[in-house]
């Protein structure tokens, strides 16, 4: 199994970008969410989102983080930490736009981000959030971040960046036995193949932050490069063993 981010994010890619989905599910959107629902099916219970954030890294990462939860009209800090990391639940609007869950109500992505990437690719995750919550298309979200960009109002990517995906109760998609503990890195780089990633054995999925169709990258090939990659871990973040399986295809 290819173990998906989210959540990008995981978003927060997220959010998040979701590297390894099935090359089915990767290359074209589906109908099953065909638009954005309701902002209230997007929410959670404010002590129950943060305890969730939190469990996206190890108790020792992120017991000093900083924990955002998200509002009607985008992420608000709940919790102000000391040690640099952030800690969020990504919906799957901060995935790529043409995921076929990128609108799905249910995705719940628990990612705790450090400070390189809380730096840097949180700020993505953020606007991306905030522009599909007031209701805006793929084609004015991307042309607002475009601006945002040409303006130097969203940074560069940092080297560095990372983020922990170790929650138990993340829900990354409907495809089932998608939801592993990972880590996940934030690159400016191009080609999977770099990384050895998504080959058979490899412990290294990858896929997109933008976009997974070859046209919408060709639309939009001035956006900064950025690729996703995870690495599965045994445990989840409270140090108990996954059962779930991790062959790659």
């Amino acid at each position: 199994m290819r173990v998906p981010a989210k959540v990008i994010v995981w978003g927060a890619t997220f959010l998040l970008a979701l590297p390894g989905l099935p090359p089915a599910l990767a290359q074209s959107p589906g109908t099953k969410y065909p638009t954005m629902g309701p902002v209230e099916q997007y929410l959670m219970d404010r002590d129950a989102e943060i305890a969730l954030a939190r469990s996206a890294a190890p108790e020792t990462v992120s017991r000093d983080a900083t924990v955002l939860v998200l509002g009607r009209q985008g992420y608000e800090t709940a919790v102000t930490g000391k040690n640099g990391f952030v800690c969020l639940v990504a919906r799957g609007l901060v995935g790529p736009s043409d995921w076929p869950e990128h609108w799905s109500p249910k995705v719940r992505g628990a990612e705790c981000l450090n400070p390189q990437a809380a730096r840097s690719i949180l700020l993505y995750h953020e606007l991306r959030t905030t522009l599909a919550l007031v209701g805006d298309s793929t084609e004015e979200a991307m042309d607002k971040i475009r601006t945002a960009l040409r303006q130097g109002k969203l940074p560069a990517l940092e080297p560095g960046a990372m983020s922990y995906m170790m929650a138990k109760d993340s829900y990354l998609t409907d495809e089932g036995g998608h939801n592993g503990p990972h880590v996940m890195f934030y690159v400016p780089v191009a080609d999977q193949a770099d990384w050895g990633a998504n080959l058979p054995g490899s412990p290294v999925g990858s896929g997109p932050f933008w976009f997974f169709s070859q046209s919408a990258r060709q639309k939009y090939k001035d956006l900064p490069t950025i690729r996703v990659f995870t690495v599965k871990v045994a445990n989840w973040s409270d140090g108990t063993p996954t059962t779930i399986g991790h062959q790659h295809q």
